[in-house]
């Protein structure tokens, strides 16, 4: 089962790029506790250090749903601006969304069209004479690159497919963006009074009641467990 993720400060200030930041940590780390698998695919650096306006990830693994399900929606920090030391303002709001109908591109080598040429302008013996350059089209994209770095064909083989990659996953990354530009009046409309999690401070303190059923089926045998023993 696979999954892309987005945190983001929508128009938040700066103090909204913070907690992306500080959430994002958080979230990787119990993705690691969890097993699941993840990648960065996108990420957006915030007007300052250590901040993020948004980031999006694709999530790999089983149960992601039920992973999901206390993360999806709106995440609040509570806490003092450190940018603004006179601002009143304690709670502070960010959005994690599922982007759906989103088709990931599956950069393969086998769709790729190699054609050679011989290198252009000044670059030794083998210019003019060799066909030392590669071109090289992503067939199902219709992306193009054309490397002449190398003498060796080989050589100019191999870079084509790295820069090639690059640039279909630079398209993919824009047309990403235009998507979650479309999804972001509908992001906004997060109820920031109902938060799936709330943190606290500077140290980003969970303020989160676990309530999995795993976790009240072991609050409710303690507490049967601890009834049985006021009559013994």
């Amino acid at each position: 089962m696979e999954k892309l993720i987005q945190i983001t400060s929508g128009r938040g200030p700066l103090e909204c790029q913070w907690v992306v930041a500080k959430v994002l940590k958080t979230f990787l780390e119990e993705l690691k506790q969890n097993t699941i698998e993840y990648e960065i695919i996108h990420r957006e650096n915030g007007d300052e250090n250590l901040t993020l306006k948004s980031v999006t990830l694709l999530l790999k693994g089983k149960d992601l749903s039920l992973f999901l399900k206390n993360w999806l929606g709106s995440v609040c920090w509570i806490g003092k601006s450190t940018f603004r030391k006179l601002n009143k303002r304690s709670n502070w709001f960010i959005g994690i969304f599922e982007l759906e109908d989103v088709k990931m591109i599956d950069f393969n080598e086998k769709d790729i069209r190699f054609q050679t040429a011989r290198s252009q302008g000044s670059g030794g013996q083998n210019v003019n004479k060799v066909n030392t350059a590669v071109r090289a089209t992503h067939i199902p994209t219709r992306e193009t690159v054309f490397v002449q770095d190398s003498r060796s064909q080989l050589e100019n083989k191999k870079r084509s497919v790295i820069r090639l990659k690059e640039k279909v996953m630079e398209v993919y990354i824009q047309q990403l963006e235009r998507k979650l530009k479309e999804t972001w009046s509908l992001q906004m409309q997060v109820e920031r009074g109902n938060p799936v999690r709330t943190f606290s401070g500077t140290d980003f303190k969970k303020n989160f009641q676990d309530k999995s059923f795993k976790k009240q089926r072991g609050i409710l045998k303690n507490e049967l467990k601890n009834y049985k023993n006021e009559f013994i």
